[in-house]
């Protein structure tokens, strides 16, 4: 068991974060250091992209693909953010990577392909009418709806010969319980074992890690068994934190490559 990592460490690596975050914005795009800079920003915050793709993940997309969406959004963050906006970093990430996310849905979500327009167009009829139903009580009919959107009949039934195509059910969908409870579809889905999935994984590493240098072996064991930060492990080493940051992305990425490579 590795020691937890106290809220003050957790702090400080947030304030680095930040202050690397800070300087990679007033920085040039020409500059030696940027690309590793930006590199290091990115894999300090990419545990939030995750926590937000685990958000989603029971609208039955695998957590990989949301997790490399995720990834997707925060780049673009990372890579458009202004200092000079007012709001702090993930004030302004989070709606970029849950909009990456939504958009991933929108566009492959559907098991027949139609139209942007006419999937907005659906969303924006189904919406209309819970908030008709919730309204009054009973299901609207196709005129109250197209009254309530500003929309003609016609296009209130293209939108819901639109819908046909997608075929997965809300997970909204409230769920009929013996006791009365009003447990949603959602509510009800177990969780896939997480361990399951760490064990092919561990195998699979077992071999690769056992060819690693002493000092590969010893950084990974300090980052991930002992939960220290970038900034401990290069005080020990006597490197720097950038230097770490490089170390652990050339070991990681060599490890990927290496365990993709034999399938």
């Amino acid at each position: 068991m590795g020691t937890p990592v106290e809220p003050e460490e957790r702090a400080r690596e947030r304030a680095a974060a930040r202050a690397a975050l800070l300087r990679l914005r007033r920085m040039s795009p020409d500059d030696p250091e940027y690309a590793s800079l930006r590199e290091y920003v990115i894999g300090e915050y990419m545990s939030y992209a995750r926590y937000m793709a685990g958000k989603f993940q029971l609208r039955g997309e695998s957590l990989t693909d949301l997790e490399q969406v995720a990834y997707l959004g925060l780049v673009k963050a990372v890579d458009n953010y202004d200092p000079d906006y007012g709001t702090t970093f993930l004030t302004y990430a989070t709606p970029m990577i849950s909009g990456e996310i939504k958009r991933h849905f929108r566009d492959t979500s559907w098991d027949v392909h139609v139209p942007r327009s006419m999937q907005e167009l659906s969303t924006a009829v189904r919406a209309a009418e819970e908030e008709l139903t919730h309204l009054t009580g009973t299901p609207p009919t196709a005129a109250e709806i197209a009254r309530r959107l500003e929309l003609s009949a016609d296009e209130v039934a293209d939108a819901y010969e639109a819908a046909a195509a997608y075929n997965a059910a809300s997970l909204d969908v409230p769920v009929a319980m013996a006791d009365g409870d009003g447990s949603s579809l959602g509510d009800l889905l177990g969780d896939d074992d997480p361990e399951f999935d760490k064990v092919v994984d561990r195998e699979a590493l077992k071999p690769l890690l056992a060819q690693l240098g002493a000092r590969e072996k010893r950084i990974l064991l300090m980052r991930f068994f002992r939960n220290m930060s970038q900034a401990e492990i290069g005080a020990e080493l006597g490197v720097s934190q950038m230097q770490v940051s490089r170390l652990l992305s050339r070991i990681l990425g060599d490890l990927r490559d290496r365990l993709e490579a034999g399938g």
